[in-house]
């Protein structure tokens, strides 16, 4: 089977570095659905207004060439322990398929588009179907979570500078700090010197971590 994009994601994170672990994390997270033009139809998006989430079939385009294996190393476990790949949502998968449940913001059957919330999607992502999330029979809450039950993630505080915070909006210093607190970094680093950077809204945001509090030292706008 062939499958085609129908369409792709608008985001402002322009790198998979930053890029939540999961759909619903930073809830807050805008993006965009954009549909390729063979798909621009605002007829398929009728009755769409009648639901809060959907589900997306998307590619995990950053990975299509990567070496696969049976088994993978989970961030959450700190990269050490392996799991079977299908008991974890790993990247690194034999079709790079990802699938993730995000918040409708707006509809524009115009566009046509899409807006959602709480995406962990990066910019331009493939989406390769789209389906709603239907409560009565998607929704589980007794459900056991595996390896993620007996794990979590430890939040990092965030400290930013007074003037980024004047730079950026509100909302978007606030999208920001939550994507930060979730620890970016692969988890096998832990050099308190090490700079690292996470482009964002068009900066280049480079930060160090020590001691559980990160720190943006400087950002750039990209180029």
């Amino acid at each position: 089977m062939k499958i085609e994009p129908i369409a792709f994601f608008q985001s402002p994170l322009t790198s998979k570095f930053g890029v939540p672990r999961q759909s619903g994390i930073v809830s807050d997270l805008h993006g965009t659905i954009c549909f390729v033009p063979e798909y621009a139809n605002g007829d398929a998006l009728r009755g769409l207004d009648g639901y809060d989430y959907l589900w997306l079939i998307w590619g995990f385009s950053e990975h299509v060439n990567s070496e696969k294996h049976a088994t993978v190393r989970p961030p959450l476990l700190g990269g050490n322990e392996r799991m079977g790949v299908w008991a974890t949502r790993s990247p690194f998968r034999p079709n790079n398929l990802g699938l993730s449940s995000v918040r409708i913001a707006s509809i524009d059957v115009k566009t046509p588009s899409i807006e959602v919330l709480g995406a962990d999607l990066m910019d331009g992502t493939p989406i390769y179907d789209i389906k709603p999330y239907l409560p009565y029979v998607d929704c589980h809450p007794d459900a056991r979570g595996g390896f993620t039950d007996q794990h979590s993630w430890n939040e990092l505080q965030v400290e930013l500078p007074d003037e980024l915070n004047r730079v950026l909006l509100p909302a978007d210093v606030q999208v920001l700090k939550k994507l930060l607190s979730l620890d970016p970094r692969p988890h096998y680093h832990t050099d308190e010197e090490k700079v690292y950077g996470m482009p964002f809204k068009g900066y280049d945001i480079r930060f160090r971590v020590s001691d559980g509090v990160l720190r943006v030292e400087k950002w750039e706008i990209l180029k």
